[in-house]
């Protein structure tokens, strides 16, 4: 008995555990929604115009916000309003620090987030920023000097205006006409003159060290001074000890400080390039400089061009990202940084931060039908999706789990942006790997300022003063919906696709290769990189993109190449690239020997940069090349593949690697991966509604539907197949849905998802309605009774078709319902948010293309009562104001520019239709 007491002891602790470990895997899987967290909610960048902010004012709008549903905000101190001068506070002064701890304590008390600017307006820079530490650039002056003959100009420094600072000569070089190189600078005395006469003809080039002179651009006050040198390590250190100070002694409890897109016009040096240059290169860039400064489209040019921007990229990287990033955490802050507009690698400089952040300007076409885009009202710019995925591919290789956006730059003109346009744009950003919405943005406006308030020159101006913001916590709903399913698990790619950076700095033109998202027609379109990325995603593939730094950083784990311990994919995709380093396909040989499978479109045409032993090196890297041996394409190299294919999809299906069939039927989608299943966000941007059996690449045993509009959920019936799961989907055109797949069949203890295919009956409610102006600008309208609902902007009143707030459309209508039916209320046209009651009760708001909503719990047998509160765009409004000469816009520098960068002036505006229009319906569904 002793001993088996003794035995059963022993088998307590592991019975107890594989107890509980059964007990865990048989736990409950939650049909909720995910938990609503601070950064799930959208954030806004915040413009403070001149500091001019108080306590009472700070208070009060951050509660307006909270109440909106936003989660945080970015302070942004920029330029001022003319006439309140007197509340100016100056930048990181005792009050304007006593602000910002206000603020903080304020946010953080009603559950929000702060994020700074680490300055004003942008880029980077500030009163405290020295000459020494100023942007600088390169200035080369040539002088001719023939054979025999002294020189006869004095090599100085010359000034474009006398306000100009002197320049520092920092080298003289002297090339024959061979381009072989002399450095004569010991023979240039203080006064210029060059004391160097050896025989031949010679060009000389003067080299100086020249400040850019680029000061802060829309500075608020403390604010204006030169823009960093971002390239200097001591200058960068001594602007982030300067914030050290001013903080010093007290946490502010912000979360993170932010960067804007690298906007540093001109700035091309540092003092310290010549010997970095060497350092990392193996050359004298000074030596080559005619090189550097011709654009042949020739082989030395290229080389030399590249090294320079690929130590430029190195001095970014290093002196300012990385090191601003290691401060900010020696301060517990967290850094958020645009890498785009940057000369630099895109993915590295993204990938150095805590958040990564892209942004949306512009407009983008789809052909959602009754989706308003005026030609009129857009920049000429379309934004491309496959640009914010730099920054997410950067987010997911690293394990980084916030993707944000500076979202809706310039969406369309100031006052006419509505909902239901931004919901497709902000789709799209979700798409790409966007989980971290920052609107662009919101400016602070005190109480007393009048109609409309301060607003910042570039749109979007969401406001508490816009007409739309009563109706604004709808939409901030819906993406806090999203992204809090977007910012669970971890993202489900397979693929990596290379990104051959060196390629876009063999750019012969320019000297700068800077990365913008107004130049992707240069550097990013006309590449097989972009277009092979671009198929394979209409073709349904996942993926990321990865640089030469994170395939270095990479390991394979069970086959799979994983690139940190949160993230891992099926293949490497190497498109058709001219350059690439002899060190990076040595790790991709390795990646494969060690099980990973890598497909090349063809082969690399070379090594990048000049190297004075090129042919060793082009023959090292070709010797590497040639250890791959290909049959049919085909070659295994240890206990991986690597496959030789210009028909990248097909290889993928002879690899295994399926895309997601879904898209054909023009569907769009992307993927999470959690531990108990997958989610799938599945959106309809095409021109029609989608009503079929789609095919996901995940077994599942149960699937819910979720709807980010309204937060309800549903289960979906399904048919597992042999490589997956199908599912019958219908969408309307520009619907969007998660569907939840369960990797085991699980009871979720909800209603099967309704079907809304086809109507049995309609019912339609259109007939006598009655209107009532409640709240808006320049003055309430009268109120009117109609016998077919129509916008207020078509029943020939001057006041509606000036007044821009909210409205309420009312009616009462007879209704037979049938218990265990499902009942969809459409709107033909809501112009442009319409918020909606069933017999006093609340019951949603409709705001994007289709204007629906489901009133099934909120309808009753006989006499029913419905209210629908529009609001409308803030056009009308100000159309009124420019039309009267009421100045409404008084701002320094910039002031107030409509789309196009001219002055702004509605008076000529057409009527923006507002209100609801065409048929009101009542549809019945089993």
């Amino acid at each position: 008995m002793r001993s088996k007491s003794k035995y059963l002891l022993f088998l307590f602790p592991i019975l107890l555990f594989f107890g509980f470990q059964l007990i865990e895997q048989k736990a409950p899987v939650s049909s909720d929604w995910p938990e609503i967290t601070q950064t799930a909610k959208p954030w806004t960048r915040w413009w403070w115009m001149g500091n001019a902010v108080d306590e009472k004012n700070l208070s009060k709008l951050l509660e307006t916000y909270n109440a909106a549903g936003l989660g945080g905000v970015e302070i942004a101190p920029i330029y001022g309003a003319k006439g309140y001068e007197d509340r100016y506070i100056d930048f990181l002064s005792e009050d304007w620090l006593s602000m910002l701890d206000f603020t903080v304590t304020k946010a953080n008390s009603l559950g929000m987030g702060v994020d700074i600017t680490q300055g004003t307006g942008w880029p980077y820079g500030g009163p405290q920023v020295s000459l020494v530490n100023a942007a600088t650039r390169m200035v080369i002056q040539d002088y001719e000097k023939a054979d025999g003959k002294a020189l006869a100009t004095p090599i100085l420094f010359q000034k474009k205006k006398e306000s100009q600072p002197d320049a520092q000569l920092i080298a003289v070089m002297a090339y024959d006409e061979n381009n072989k190189a002399i450095e004569i600078t010991k023979f240039v005395d203080q006064d210029g003159k060059l004391n160097w006469n050896e025989p031949g003809s010679y060009q000389i080039k003067a080299i100086f060290l020249d400040k850019t002179g680029q000061m802060v651009k829309r500075a608020a006050p403390g604010g204006v001074g030169f823009t960093l040198d971002h390239f200097s390590k001591s200058a960068v250190d001594a602007y982030n000890s300067y914030f050290e100070k001013a903080f010093a002694g007290k946490d502010y409890g912000f979360r993170a400080f932010y960067n804007d897109s690298f906007e540093v016009y001109g700035a091309d040096f540092t003092s310290s390039l010549f010997e970095e240059f060497k350092k990392r290169r193996g050359y004298d860039l000074k030596e080559f400089l005619p090189y550097l400064e011709s654009e042949e489209n020739t082989e030395i040019v290229r080389r030399v061009k590249s090294d320079y921007r690929e130590t430029i990229n190195d001095l970014l990287l290093n002196n300012f990202t990385k090191n601003w990033t290691d401060w900010a955490h020696s301060q517990s802050k967290l850094t958020k940084n645009q890498a785009h507009g940057s000369p630099g690698n895109l993915l590295d400089l993204y990938a150095a931060v805590d958040i990564p952040e892209c942004e949306t300007f512009g407009s983008s076409y789809f052909p959602i039908p009754g989706l308003r885009r005026d030609s009129a009202d857009i920049r000429n710019v379309d934004p491309d999706p496959i640009m914010l995925k730099f920054a997410s591919s950067a987010a997911h290789l690293t394990g980084k789990n916030l993707v944000s956006s500076e979202t809706f730059t310039w969406l369309g003109e100031h006052f006419k942006s509505s909902f239901s346009q931004m919901k497709p744009e902000v789709e799209q950003a979700f798409l790409a790997g966007v989980n971290h919405i920052f609107y662009h943005g919101v400016t602070y406006s005190p109480e007393d300022v009048s109609y409309p308030g301060w607003l910042f020159y570039a749109s979007l101006n969401l406001t508490q003063q816009n007409s739309l913001w009563p109706h604004f916590k709808g939409f901030n709903d819906f993406i806090a919906r999203s992204q809090a399913i977007l910012q669970t698990g971890q993202a489900d790619n397979e693929l990596l696709v290379y990104w051959p950076v060196y390629d876009v700095w063999a750019e012969p033109k320019g000297k700068m290769e800077m990365i913008t998202v107004h130049a992707v027609d240069e550097w990013l379109h006309p590449t097989e990189f972009y277009k092979q990325s671009k198929k394979l995603m209409e073709l349904g593939y996942s993926l990321d993109f990865i640089s030469d730094d994170m395939i270095a950083k990479s390991k394979v784990n069970k086959g799979l190449i994983q690139t940190s311990d949160k993230n891992s994919a099926k293949v490497l995709i190497i498109p058709e690239t001219e350059f690439m380093p002899i060190e990076t396909l040595q790790i991709i040989l390795k990646l494969a020997e060690n099980g990973a499978k890598i497909i090349f479109q063809s082969k690399p045409k070379s090594i990048p940069g000049y190297h004075s032993d090129q042919k060793s090196k082009e023959s090292t890297f070709n010797q590497l090349w040639s250890s791959i041996v290909f049959k049919e394409g085909k070659s295994k190299v240890g206990k991986g593949e690597i496959y030789l294919s210009d028909n990248l999809s097909k290889t993928l299906e002879e690899l295994e690697i399926y895309r997601e069939k879904l898209v054909d039927s023009g569907l769009d989608f992307i993927r999470r991966k959690v531990a108990d299943g997958t989610y799938y966000f599945v959106v309809n941007h095409s021109a029609d509604p989608i009503s079929q059996t789609i095919s996901l690449n995940t077994k599942a045993g149960t699937i819910m539907a979720m709807d980010p509009l309204t937060g309800k959920r549903g289960t979906i019936s399904l048919e597992s197949t042999a490589d997956g799961t199908n599912v019958n989907l219908y969408l309307k055109s520009g619907e969007s849905i998660f569907l939840k797949t369960f990797d085991e069949k699980v009871d979720l203890g909800i209603h099967a998802w309704p079907d809304y295919r086809k109507s049995v009956a309609t019912t339609d409610i259109s007939k006598n309605w009655k209107l009532a102006f409640t709240q808006g600008q320049p003055k309430l309208p009268v109120p009117q009774s109609m016998d077919t609902i129509k916008s207020w902007t078509n029943i020939g009143d001057p006041e509606a078709d000036d007044f821009s707030g909210q409205a309420s459309y009312s009616s009462e209508f007879d209704f037979k319902k049938s218990e265990g039916k499902h009942y969809l209320l459409t709107i033909d046209k809501v112009y442009e948010s319409a918020k909606i009651w069933i017999n006093g009760e609340y019951a949603g708001n409709s705001w994007s293309i289709p204007y629906q909503l489901d009133i099934s719990e909120h309808l009753v047998n006989g006499k029913n009562t419905i209210k629908i509160e529009v609001a409308n765009l803030m056009a009308n409004s100000i159309r009124y104001l420019d039309r009267n000469g009421i100045e409404w816009r008084n701002y320094h520098e910039i002031n107030f520019v409509n789309i196009d960068y001219k002055p702004f002036d509605a008076s000529n505006w057409k009527t923006m239709p507002s209100g609801l229009d065409g048929k009101i319906q009542i549809s019945e569904y089993y």
